[in-house]
This record gives structure tokens, C-alpha cells and sequence, in this order.
């Protein structure tokens, strides 16, 4: 039985791409590590970001050749994609991978399968994994009726899906590429890690 990631939302709006992802992984049916598995990344010296859902030793290993192929054509995004899914259709890589993975640079944003297929949205809003569906569905409704950006946007409906989908947690990790990098590190959702370090800073100061 195979450890598996579960949801990714992203979305692509005004110049600027978030990936976000919940915390959780499953074995089977039931949970395990639902607060510190870390299912979103930055690779090529921060200039793409990603998320995967499915097997998480396949999704290590899709993550690693993908990252070959960036290294190998100098980062571009969709001509790394495209090859890497030659590679799979051609069976140059041998068996099919169980994962799928989400990627973006400053200016494409991609769905990547272990059995060779490549997605670029129309809409600029995809979501993969087992809340993937209500993920997808919460972000075109904030997309197309609020004004939020598209950080917030993956955030909120990643965090709506969590309280659909017994397989996604509210531990939601963000990374953010184009328009300046506005996240350069992954932000944790609000009231999480984050905001309990803050906490504990304010009070040591007290203290002192």
C-alpha cells in the first residue's frame, strides 16, 4: 500500500500564479502525517513552482525528471513538459508514473500526468487530487464573482474542499510565481504556523 498527496489548487491571475496544497498524505484509506507532509515547491532556482497529488514516491520521481528536463533546456516550461511526455509515450522511461503534478513559471501554467499527457487550463484555474473537483469548482466561483487575488483565490477554495473532502486538511502552503514573486517562500493559511510563531514572538518581547 502506497502513501499518497492528496489535493492541489492552482490559479493564474493578472500576471501571477499560486500553487497551493493541504498537508495531508493517506495510506489507503486512512490518514497519515495530516500536518506536515509539504506537497508544494519551488525548483530551478525559485523560477517554477509545483504541486503534486497521487503516489508520493512516483511524485518524487516525476518532480525529479521534469526538474532535468528545466535544467536541460534552460527553463522553459512548456518545451520541458512536452518532452518529458515524449519520453513516456515513446516508453524511453519505462512504467507509467501514478501521480499528477501542477506546475508554473511567471508566464505558463501546466498539468502534468505520469502517463504522458500535458494541460495547459483555459481558464487559468485547475485543481488535481482527491478534493481536486471541489477545489476546481470553489476557485472558478471566487475567480469569476470576487476580486480576491490569485493567491487567496487557490487558498479559499483549497480550504473550502477541505471541508468537503476527508482526504485534504485546512494546513494549506502556498508559493507564488510572476509578478515580482510576491510569496518567496511558502505562506502557511492564516492562524497556522505561522501566526503561531508571531504569537509566540510577541510574548517572549512581553516577557522581556
Amino acid at each position: 500500500m502506497e502513501f499518497r498527496g492528496t489535493t492541489i489548487c492552482a490559479v493564474k491571475k493578472n500576471g501571477v500564479t499560486a500553487i497551493a496544497g493541504d498537508g495531508q498524505v493517506t495510506m489507503g484509506e486512512s490518514v497519515i502525517f495530516i500536518f506536515i507532509a509539504v506537497k508544494v515547491r519551488r525548483i530551478f532556482g525559485g523560477k517554477v513552482i509545483l504541486g503534486f497529488a497521487g503516489s508520493v514516491t512516483d511524485a518524487f520521481a516525476l518532480t525529479e525528471r521534469f526538474e532535468g528536463m528545466l535544467n536541460k533546456f534552460g527553463g522553459n516550461l512548456m518545451r520541458s513538459a512536452v518532452e518529458l511526455a515524449e519520453l513516456w509515450r515513446s516508453d524511453k522511461i519505462g512504467r507509467k508514473l501514478d501521480a499528477m503534478m501542477i506546475t508554473a513559471d511567471e508566464n505558463t501554467l501546466l498539468i502534468l500526468s505520469g502517463t504522458g499527457e500535458v494541460i495547459e487550463p483555459d481558464d487559468g484555474v485547475c485543481a488535481i487530487g482527491s478534493g481536486g473537483n471541489y477545489a476546481l469548482a470553489a476557485a472558478r466561483a471566487l475567480y469569476q464573482e470576487t476580486d480576491y487575488d490569485a493567491e487567496t483565490i487557490a487558498k479559499k477554495a483549497l480550504k473550502i474542499a477541505s471541508e468537503i473532502c476527508v482526504f485534504t486538511n485546512g494546513n494549506i502552503r502556498c508559493e507564488v510565481v510572476g509578478a515580482g514573486d510576491e510569496s518567496a517562500q511558502a505562506k502557511p493559511a492564516a492562524g497556522g504556523a505561522g501566526a503561531a510563531k508571531k504569537t509566540r514572538k510577541k510574548a517572549d518581547k512581553e516577557e522581556e
